[in-house]
């Protein structure tokens, strides 16, 4: 399954939403999404809202069908919407937006992605790219710590682990290629999103630091 696809169920109420997911993951519900999809429907929810992740948008409009109707059945008063992820812009939009088709449209929305998370780090002050780097020694990481803290980039060190915010992919990735340089030999450095960690070190000097690194 692709999981291109996304209908979002909001119920109003905690409760109804876990009684719409069981009613979706129950055995014979299963069966009949089986037979009207021709694939599996992916059913998650967050306190009122339930979501289902499916492959196309025929699927995804089955999918709003068979809500609404176990909605109108139990007197559930819903709201949903169908959204298709756009992988350049990296979130979740509206299904009649024409995905880039062309380089030069792939760069734009590229390029567009990276100023709103750059706006984003600096209204919420948070750090949303993490260049990670893995020593071979405790001592290795320290000894680099130390080299990246005398240049003014603030540092999360843990045994033999570093941590370095961005505030964007194309900074985060900048970073990475500099601290490689710096770093000592057999170290593993990546640059990634950094959904589960909220850099809180020095959080409004990173455009300082950072800002001639991004291009």
């Amino acid at each position: 399954m692709s999981d291109d696809w996304r209908v979002r169920v909001d119920l109003g109420k905690p409760d109804d939403a876990l009684a719409l997911k069981g009613y979706l993951e129950a055995a014979e519900v299963e069966h009949q999404l089986d037979d009207a999809f021709d694939d599996r429907v992916a059913v998650s929810h967050d306190n009122a809202e339930v979501f289902l992740y499916v492959g196309t948008r025929e699927q995804a409009e089955r999918a709003q069908d068979l809500v609404r109707a176990r909605a109108a059945e139990r007197g559930w008063t819903i709201d949903t919407d169908l959204k298709r992820w756009h992988p350049v812009a990296e979130q979740w939009e509206d299904p009649d937006k024409p995905l880039p088709s062309t380089p030069r449209e792939q760069e734009a929305e590229h390029e567009e992605l990276i100023e709103q998370e750059r706006e984003e780090a600096e209204r919420t002050g948070y750090l949303e790219w993490e260049v990670r780097v893995q020593c071979r020694s405790h001592g290795d990481a320290v000894a680099l710590a130390d080299r990246l803290q005398s240049e003014g980039i603030p540092v999360i060190r843990r045994w033999q682990y570093l941590v370095v915010g961005a505030p964007d992919e194309k900074t985060a990735h900048a970073v990475a290629e500099r601290v490689r340089r710096e770093s000592p030999p057999g170290a593993v450095v990546t640059a990634e999103g950094s959904a589960a960690m909220v850099y809180s070190v020095a959080p409004t000097r990173w455009f300082s630091i950072f800002g001639g690194l991004g291009g």
